[in-house]
């Protein structure tokens, strides 16, 4: 250490305080290296339990989330649960000739601190251990969040191997008001402290720092003065008045043997309020917080009846779905009660700027969030779907929608929780789920009779009237007509056209209005509502299936003039014309023949087709076709170590390019422009759809489904899922298919790759089928849909 820092550093000591403002010291190289985001694989997400019968008026007591991957923290949520103030918190530690980084220098394992007998998760708290590669020491982590205050919680063990002594230094990269340019840092009173605006973080160490330090990421922050000089500087105790890209970094004492360090990272609109905050949560100890917090997720699920019989047709035990009750009620908001979100990450997000605030996934779609609330009700919890089903109306385009000057009724295709548009196109399967999911809840006996006729006429009627007649959007960008039942964006937000999934949620949807509408007394409504669900179901086949199309296979049914398959979309509603589909992902313009997914299978789901439909069985042997060439292929089988079963999974249509490049193995968009050579990956969510189908198939055969039947279902399907979803129960929004380069990452087929992980959509639809296959039937048919339309011939 050189002479000014040893002097800087005893001053500071003997004036009992690190950063008094007498030795403050301005880290130089402002503002810093340009920021990303947080890596998106997570293995774990966590959050307090907030139930809803606080007193009204008081605050949510604690508005924190956190994430981990790679054997760390990651993004960190404080406010609103888009709102991210801490991009990572990790460990470096030094020994005798080394400098290790734990995120890349262990070999890291995930799992819950809280389990019961059977070693089902009954709380999202989380032990992480993190074994160095060079044998020479252990991290163990217990990480959660304080249910009394906006805190992070993180208990490190660490372990010195081998005779070695090691010191433990945390590095601390904020994030502050959700981007990673304009925060300030400080240390003062032997905390770490960071702030952008009226957003505030403090770091404290119930042991308290042997040194600390602050600095601008890539010219002084505290790993790079570890690289450099192999000590803190003790000068860098403050970054100024200029804003950046800024670290934070605590030493720990040296540790011979084992020792173990409490870390509390408090949020606050000052750092008077995150101090306190800090400061609440270490006194009230390790053990008690641990225990408050646990207690709160036990008890939710308690509440969840089901969860034990759900168990029983589970094939590991109910692990994945105690985990994924856990995952599906995190992802709500507690400024905003019902407010469900599509994922607690950012897909790609370690190579995405974070130069602007930015909500990832981090937000509100109506489709996914039907996903989320139906796979709440099918556990057995009621509070949340009937808030969620309240919160809709915050994001259905009226009068009072900013910006807005076009017609109403429909649901914003993507929003902050708050109801903030973010994205405006217009999804007719979003303004149909709403419907759906009320006349669920309806006839569930979540809602009564007055709450229908209360919501008829302020969103029932208004939506249903969108679907049957369309109308001009005239918010942002969108000035486009919308025609029914041809949508501006179908499921995967990508095209127009005429879709058979958008279809299948629209003809239902309007069935579940008309059928509200008869309790509300609107008899005409019901009329005009089964009118159009009627006309659009009668036209289906002539806008949606191709009979020339190129992707059917010889001496099938689909061949030539033969029965004909579903394309994924037909822009103008005329499927044999062979119009190409726009350029998306930077994928060439293929024929719409040339496209086929899994969203037919909706139609067979809600009830609008039988699942012995002509047309969906040739349709599925386009989609299971395994000899397609490769850009157009959807259908994959993955094999696991050990375990001799096939598990099929898909993609979501041919020539999808929303995934990582295959020739270079580069994440998704990475350059901040498309690539031709982008590939989209394999979505376990549709593996959960393709299960869902063949229990409808077996359930509509006299007598039901066969034990046997069920069985198989079970054993490929369910377990697949499973088999999915990685250490941390975590399902990932893509698992690796085996094709290109995977950029040197090691992926194994059916892993996550590095898209959003873990996504609520394939949570619920894993719940979602051992409900089905509980009951026995598909959980989301709509029985006025299948006697209308799917029993007759």
């Amino acid at each position: 250490m050189g002479r000014k820092r040893a002097m800087a550093l005893m001053a500071l000591l003997l004036a009992g305080s690190m950063g008094t403002a007498a030795f403050a010291g301005v880290a130089p190289g402002a503002p810093g290296q340009a920021a990303t985001g947080a890596y998106a694989g997570k293995t774990g997400i966590g959050t307090a339990y907030h139930a809803y019968d606080a007193p009204a008026g008081k605050a949510v007591p604690s508005r924190v989330w956190f994430s981990l991957a790679k054997g760390v923290v990651t993004e960190t949520m404080y406010g609103l649960i888009h709102e991210v103030q801490l991009r990572e918190l990790k460990f470096a530690i030094q020994g005798d000739g080394f400098l290790d980084v734990e995120d890349a220098d262990t070999d890291s394992t995930t799992s819950y601190l809280d389990v019961d007998a059977a070693g089902r998760p009954r709380s999202l708290a989380y032990r992480v251990v993190n074994k160095a590669k060079n044998g020479k020491y252990e991290i163990e982590k217990q990480v959660f969040t304080d249910p009394a205050a906006d805190t992070l919680v993180v208990r490190v063990t660490v372990r010195a191997l081998k005779g070695a002594t090691v010191t433990p230094y945390l590095l601390v990269d904020p994030q502050m008001a959700g981007t990673g340019g304009g925060d300030k840092a400080d240390v003062a009173n032997g905390a770490l402290h960071a702030y952008e605006g009226d957003r505030h973080l403090v770091v404290k160490a119930a042991q308290g720092f042997t040194a600390a330090s602050v600095g601008f990421v890539g010219a002084s922050d505290g790993l790079g003065q570890l690289k450099k000089d192999g000590t803190l500087d003790a000068d860098y105790t403050t970054t100024g008045d200029k804003g950046g890209n800024v670290a934070l970094a605590g030493a720990l004492a040296p540790v011979t043997g084992e020792a173990t360090f409490d870390i509390v990272v408090g949020f606050g609109d000052s750092a008077k309020t995150a101090d306190a905050a800090a400061s609440a949560t270490l006194k009230r100890g390790h053990d008690a917080v641990l225990a408050a917090y646990n207690a709160g997720w036990e008890g939710y699920q308690a509440k969840l009846a089901p969860l034990p019989d759900l168990a029983k047709v589970a094939t590991d035990g109910g692990k994945l779905l105690y985990a994924s009750a856990l995952v599906l009620k995190a992802q709500e908001d507690k400024t905003h009660p019902g407010a469900l979100i599509a994922s607690l990450s950012a897909p790609w997000g370690d190579t995405q700027k974070a130069d602007k605030p930015a909500t990832g996934y981090k937000a509100v779609w109506p489709r996914d969030f039907y996903q989320c609330a139906m796979a709440l009700l099918a556990l057995g919890d009621t509070d949340t779907p009937k808030a969620a089903l309240a919160y809709l109306k915050t994001i259905q385009v009226g009068p009072k929608t900013p910006g807005n000057h076009g017609d109403g009724g429909w649901f914003l295709q993507k929003t902050h929780v708050d109801g903030t548009p973010e994205w405006v196109g217009v999804q007719l399967d979003q303004t149909a789920m709403p419907l759906m999911l009320a006349w669920r809840l309806w006839r569930n006996g979540v809602i009564s009779d007055a709450d229908v006729a209360a919501l008829y006429p302020t969103m029932v009627k208004p939506a249903a009237d969108f679907l049957v007649k369309g109308g001009t959007a005239g918010i942002g960008w969108n000035k486009e007509t919308i025609r029914p039942p041809a949508t501006q964006q179908e499921r995967w937000e990508e095209q127009a056209g005429n879709s058979p999934s958008t279809t299948a949620a629209v003809i239902a949807g309007l069935a579940a209005a008309a059928e509200l509408a008869g309790q509300a007394g609107d008899e005409a409504a019901v009329k005009r509502y089964y009118a159009a669900a009627d006309q659009y179901s009668a036209g289906l086949n002539a806008a949606t299936v191709t009979t020339n199309g190129q992707l059917a296979p010889k001496g099938s049914p689909a061949a030539g003039k033969g029965a004909g398959y579903y394309l994924r979309i037909a822009p103008t509603g005329q499927p044999n014309a062979h119009t190409p589909l726009a350029v998306r992902n930077g994928q060439q313009a293929l024929t719409e023949d040339a496209y086929v997914d899994g969203g037919f299978l909706e139609l067979v789901r809600y009830g609008v087709r039988a699942p012995t439909d002509p047309i969906i069985k040739a349709s599925l042997a386009v989609l299971d076709d395994e000899a397609l060439p490769e850009n157009l292929r959807v259908k994959y089988t993955f094999h696991f170590g050990g375990d001799a079963t096939a598990y099929p999974g898909w993609r979501r249509y041919g020539n999808d390019g929303y995934g990582e490049d295959r020739v270079t193995g580069a994440n998704y968009a990475v350059s901040g422009a498309m690539s031709p050579t982008q590939r989209g990956r394999v979505w376990p969510l549709l593996t959960g759809e393709r299960g869902h189908y063949e229990l409808a198939l077996a359930a509509a055969k006299p007598g039901g489904a066969k034990p046997a039947e069920v069985e198989a279902i079970r054993t490929t399907y369910v377990r697949a899922l499973e088999r999915f979803a990685n250490q941390g129960l975590m399902i990932p929004e893509q698992v690796w298919d085996g094709v290109g380069s995977d950029g040197g990452r090691g992926y194994k087929p059916g892993a996550g790759t590095d898209s959003a992980t873990p996504l609520a959509w394939a949570h619920a639809e894993y719940v979602k089928l051992l409900r089905s296959l509980h009951d026995g039937g598909v959980w989301d048919l709509y029985a006025p849909v299948a006697v209308r339309y799917a029993s007759k011939p």
